[in-house]
């Protein structure tokens, strides 16, 4: 039953289908259709128009550009890389062998002494006795690498130089040449050295930020002649064998070997 009002009249039903939509005036189709015109012709215009090309110019050009200065200074002091990447490049270039084998071949000629004599100064721990690792350089710690590199290459001279039979080139460690029978010529020296310094520093010589193949001409000139005069000390190294000693001395002990 419909309920009755207070005057006797029935309520008007609410229409289902709600209020009528408004209808869109036709001005507001003149302005949708005008705004769509003019969006289509812009992105028509825009189109067609060539990209735009700002031509280059040289920074001296710009305004307070016209003096540039480069900062080439390192930001950091160099580090010395951790001992047990040294340890393993060396006996790497002893030959790849085990660390007993190498310090039984650095002994010969009291160059060397064992192991235990020189793990603290390389800056290894000693667990058994609760020694930290070293974490800074030292005197004595640059000595013990120098110590070992003068080993490394005596030792080198003697397996590749002076091997008895002769060393084959392919199975020699450092000095991957021949010796020729009087002074090395430019070319020569320049092959040869440029060979060591790829197995010490790992890039060819000629770029390196000097011109290291005349630098170190003029070692190995140095030592030869000091070897070769008269008067001068007994050494079981030839003039030209003692050269080269000298010029792998320099290497290993480059500071781009040692630090990073």
């Amino acid at each position: 039953m419909r309920p009755i009002s207070p005057c006797g009249l029935a309520p008007r039903s609410p229409s289902p289908r709600g209020p009528s939509p408004r209808r869109p005036s036709l001005a507001r189709l003149l302005l949708a259709g005008l705004v769509l015109g003019c969006a289509l012709l812009a992105c028509n215009a825009s189109r067609n128009r060539p990209p735009e090309a700002v031509p280059a110019v040289p920074v001296a050009s710009l305004p307070g550009h016209e003096s540039l200065a480069e900062d080439t200074a390192p930001k950091e002091e160099g580090r010395l890389v951790p001992p047990e990447a040294y340890l393993r490049t060396y006996l790497k270039l002893f030959g790849g062998v085990t660390p007993l084998d190498a310090q039984k071949s650095a002994r010969e000629g009291g160059l060397f002494d064992t192991w235990d004599d020189y793990f603290a100064a390389l800056g290894f721990p000693d667990y058994r006795i609760d020694f930290p690792r070293s974490s800074q350089s030292n005197a004595m710690m640059m000595a013990t690498f120098e110590r070992l590199g003068v080993a490394l290459c005596d030792r080198a001279v003697e397996h590749d130089l002076k091997g008895k039979p002769a060393t084959a080139l392919k199975d020699r460690r450092i000095f991957r040449f021949e010796l020729p029978a009087g002074a090395p010529d430019e070319a020569h020296f320049a092959a040869a050295f440029d060979g060591m310094h790829r197995t010490f520093l790992g890039y060819p010589a000629r770029l390196a930020e000097t011109d290291r193949v005349a630098r170190f001409r003029g070692v190995y000139d140095e030592i030869v002649r000091r070897h070769a005069e008269k008067g001068a000390a007994k050494s079981r190294f030839s003039p030209p064998e003692a050269g080269w000693a000298a010029v792998c001395y320099g290497l290993v002990r480059h500071p781009e070997f040692h630090l990073y």
